[in-house]
């Protein structure tokens, strides 16, 4: 069943679009989680869903009913939507229990549930200027979660977070989806935060929808270097590299490799001679500098023995 269709929508300021004929649906359940880099109309795109930014053009409609914006709402924002900014708010000295209670729709029992998805039961007596910041932002989760809302919108909800924090909201956020069956849609500028979260990932460049898909085919088939970048190191092979690599494509233009797709093997036909350049640690694995017709690669690798001016032979998996 389709819960959002946003149909052509766009957004001006200051005479210029800064989102531009935006079309996507979302259905019940799904995960979907918008990347792009800083200024390319992520926040703008979340806050017209959420009835809190009036669109120039197009229209939003959730459960078949248009999503009204604040010229036609005098309060604005949709019941059954939930917004959580990046910029949430607690009042200070109260109770944690306090502040949940004041905006909760639900029974003692499903209140309870809410808590402990959230991880947060053992901070309803605390004082809520006694929270760190990721603390702060789970209560504030819990709290809209306890008004019943069937879509949930999180403005870079793993910023400003340390990496314990961090791991912790994006468990509370998985648990969210298999557990409350509340579909989300996530805005994130680290777009490599959503890759084992979402359904599907919306990559915005400039206001527009440049790439949409899996995040497994938004990862290895980027359509461009901005894609690509977004989501962690790639390669640019050059026209000579390509053809070495991709001997069977007909068109010999650049290609975008991640690091991990290379393979070492035994010298053969179909393998790449390659010299080591450098190797560095970094904890699970090793990141290998490469000398390659001339072109300076990345790869990733587990072995610990290579080195310097090693001799290796390379494929890249599937396409040899």
């Amino acid at each position: 069943m389709t819960l959002l269709t946003v149909s052509g929508v766009g957004k001006q300021e200051q005479g210029n679009f800064t989102v531009k004929d935006i079309h996507f649906a979302q259905q019940t359940a799904q995960k979907i989680a918008i990347a792009g880099e800083t200024g390319s109309g992520k926040t703008t795109l979340l806050k017209m869903i959420a009835g809190l930014v009036q669109p120039d053009e197009g229209t939003i409609y959730f459960e078949d009913k248009r999503v009204l914006g604040p010229f036609e709402k005098l309060i604005p924002g949709q019941p059954a939507i939930a917004y959580l900014s990046q910029h949430f708010e607690l009042r200070n000295n109260y109770r944690v229990e306090e502040e949940l209670e004041s905006k909760n729709l639900l029974t003692d029992e499903e209140a309870t549930r809410i808590y402990s998805i959230c991880k947060i039961q053992h901070l309803l007596k605390r004082k809520t200027d006694q929270l760190s910041g990721g603390e702060r932002q789970r209560i504030v989760l819990a709290r809209l979660l306890t008004t019943s809302p069937k879509l949930l919108l999180l403005d870079e909800p793993f910023s400003n977070l340390d990496a314990v924090h961090k791991n912790i909201i994006k468990s509370v956020l998985l648990d969210i989806g298999s557990k409350l069956g509340i579909s989300c849609i996530l805005v994130s500028h680290d777009a490599a935060d959503a890759l084992s979260w979402a359904d599907t990932i919306l990559v915005l460049k400039e206001g527009r929808i440049i790439q949409q898909g899996t995040p497994e085919q938004i990862y290895t088939e980027p359509i461009d270097e901005y894609c690509a970048g977004l989501f962690g190191e790639y390669n640019l092979l050059n026209k000579k590299n390509a053809q070495a690599f991709f001997p069977t494509k007909t068109n010999q233009q650049q290609l975008i490799v991640r690091p991990e797709q290379f393979n070492i093997t035994a010298p053969n036909d179909m393998a790449v001679k390659s010299v080591i350049q450098s190797v560095y640690f970094f904890g699970s694995y090793y990141n290998i500098e490469v000398l390659v017709n001339s072109q300076l690669l990345r790869i990733k690798n587990l072995n610990k023995q290579l080195m310097a001016g090693d001799v290796i032979y390379l494929f890249v998996g599937k396409d040899t």
